[in-house]
């Protein structure tokens, strides 16, 4: 249990915490480009509550349904699988599946293959540090 909740009663959020059920997100819809996508026709509904003001860390939910396609992360990304199932493999073959209830980091620089083997969701946060 998080302390906040454990402190602030449902109708006492203190100023600047962005509450997911109350706030309203940034909604984008995509497909990954023709030059990745490797199987299916995914989309892929993006909700993003959160952007800091240097615009290197942000937090919200995804959802995509099924297909596969290539990535090539140059941020930090904690992942929250709440619904779905993928399968993340690296460029040397190694893989892995993630369901629901599952949370893993991908570091800058990870490359391989995203497959959304059933629709999917997921808490998100991203931190992708400045350009030097």
């Amino acid at each position: 249990m998080c302390l906040a909740s454990i402190l602030m009663s449902d109708t006492d959020v203190a100023p600047g915490i962005i509450d997911f059920s109350r706030a309203t997100p940034e909604v984008t819809t995509s497909k990954p480009a023709a030059d990745v996508l490797l199987a299916g026709t995914p989309e892929h509904r993006t909700q993003n509550f959160f952007s800091d003001a240097t615009g290197q860390f942000f937090a919200g939910i995804w959802e995509s349904t099924p297909g596969k396609w290539r990535v090539r992360y140059r941020e930090s990304e904690f992942c929250h699988i709440t619904r779905g199932t993928v399968y993340i493999e690296d460029d040397q073959g190694r893989g892995h599946t993630f369901r629901t209830g599952d949370s893993f980091v991908i570091p800058p620089g990870f490359t391989g293959t995203w497959y959304v083997k059933e629709p999917t969701s997921k808490l998100y946060v991203i931190f992708e540090a400045a350009s030097k």
